[in-house]
């Protein structure tokens, strides 16, 4: 688990296919490597990767087939930045919110705009993930924990202020570029509870304003 509080950012080194799937190479910058061992987790850009090498400067991570396909991760090239969070501790401060490091989706930055000393931007999320996100609530943006502070359909708004456009790749954000999402993991087992037995049958699309109605979650 992570806190989607971003603690340094990296640079991706080299990306070697190996049988169909990546192995990455990451270097960590003012990351604190000195309690990291072999396969413990790092976040990054969201993405929950598992130190397979330990080379000094960073980590080599093998990238299955199930994260290039969920995940912005294709669009890495040598020279890339990305945020970087280590595994949540015990002891840890959670300052952000839950986290698992497992992308839900690809969400594509729309527009960028000045808003004071802060930069507002608009997201649009995959349609499947749009019920999940709501007015006030978290979501995580390539490993940020984020607040949503509007929304209008699968497309969501962001304030950023300076301090986090600092210390994350989100001052380098412009229109058209794909982010990594993860939405709330709160809201996904509250739907999988509402199912009831259901969830037990093949093949459930999920709830449905039809299912909300049915079982008096809505005015019919």
């Amino acid at each position: 688990m992570f806190t989607g509080l971003i603690e340094a950012i990296g640079q991706v080194r080299t990306l070697t296919p190996r049988g169909g799937d990546l192995r990455v190479l990451v270097e960590t910058g003012k990351l604190d490597l000195s309690d990291v061992k072999l396969g413990d987790s790092i976040a990054v850009n969201g993405v929950c990767l598992t130190a397979v090498e330990l080379p000094g400067n960073g980590f080599w991570a093998d990238v299955s087939l199930e994260t290039i396909a969920r995940s912005a991760f294709v669009d890495l090239k040598p020279g890339a930045r990305v945020n970087l969070e280590k595994a949540l501790l015990p002891t840890s401060r959670l300052g952000g919110h839950l986290v698992s490091g497992h992308v839900d989706g690809v969400g594509e930055i729309v527009k960028r705009a000045d808003n004071a000393r802060a930069i507002q931007f608009t997201v649009r999320a995959p349609g499947d993930l749009a019920r999940y996100i709501a007015l006030k609530g978290s979501i995580t943006v390539d490993g940020t924990s984020l607040t949503v502070n509007a929304v209008n359909g699968a497309e969501f708004e962001l304030t950023i202020v300076p301090h986090t456009l600092s210390e994350t790749i989100m001052g380098d954000y412009h229109a058209g570029r794909r982010v990594n999402l993860e939405v709330d993991v709160l809201a996904r087992y509250i739907e999988r509870l509402l199912l009831g037995e259901r969830a037990a049958e093949p093949n459930t699309s999920g709830i449905s304003e039809h299912f909300l109605a049915e079982h008096g979650y809505l005015n019919r």
